[in-house]
């Protein structure tokens, strides 16, 4: 599935980055526009590169089920993590091309007055944006899955050790009728499971996660001032 969906991400980004080229190559080699498609063009190498090198060893190493015993359980988890990380760096150089390559195009827009241009076709160009963004989404959603999953086996194999059921306190224990008898007959599991321990995850990263979600917020604000900008153009167009 990821090199699918990274196939058809790459493929959006070339239609995009072909159609600006046209009017890239008008500009003055001073020009700082040509500074950001070196960026853009750098971030890319690596982006597809990774990606293709990835998703080559998940095709070549993930296709055998793994046995269903503990040891052979911990030695996949063990190769997993290194995929799972590789996975979140991924995302973030996925999210870094797609934002270069929109980059491109608003500053051209904007500041090299691209539009009145007769090789710069705004319409199309901003149908190949969306498309690319549509394609990195549903790249970025594979890739989240499998960071997912890592997490899960870690945790299925935190609590289930032997890769055998067992009770688990605040999750699960297997019960006998007279059990549930004495129960009065309750099914509610609260009754025979217990209350599970409060957990305190000692890796997790306070500082790091602040600022993932800093980054973030400041994307999603440069978009929005982006996004009305273009809605106030598209107004003052139709003269309102």
């Amino acid at each position: 599935m990821i090199a699918g969906h990274a196939t058809a991400l790459s493929t959006a980004y070339q239609v995009l980055v072909e159609a600006a080229a046209p009017f890239l190559k008008t500009l003055a080699k001073d020009a700082p526009l040509r500074e950001l498609v070196k960026e853009r063009d750098a971030a890319a190498k690596t982006c597809f590169a990774s990606l293709d090198e990835w998703a080559g060893r998940i095709a070549k190493d993930w296709k055998k089920p793994v046995e269903p015993k503990a040891s052979a359980q911990r030695k996949r988890l063990e190769q997993l993590d290194p995929l799972a990380q590789a996975c979140r760096d991924l995302v973030k150089d996925v999210d870094l091309v797609c934002k270069l390559a929109g980059r491109v195009v608003d500053t051209a827009e904007k500041k090299e007055n691209a539009r009145e241009h007769e090789v710069w076709d705004s319409r199309a160009i901003g149908r190949m944006e969306k498309d690319l963004d549509a394609r990195r989404k549903e790249l970025v959603e594979q890739l989240k899955r499998t960071t997912y999953f890592e997490r899960q086996a870690q945790w299925l194999l935190s609590r289930f050790p032997d890769a055998k059921f067992g009770p688990v306190a605040g999750f699960c224990r297997g019960v006998t009728r007279k059990e549930i008898e004495a129960a009065d007959w309750s099914l509610s599991p609260g009754r025979y499971v217990g209350v599970a321990p409060a957990e305190v995850d000692e890796d997790f990263d306070f500082e790091q996660a602040l600022k993932d979600i800093h980054i973030e917020l400041a994307d999603l604000n440069e978009e929005a001032v982006t996004l009305a900008s273009k809605v106030q153009e598209n107004f003052e167009g139709l003269g309102i």
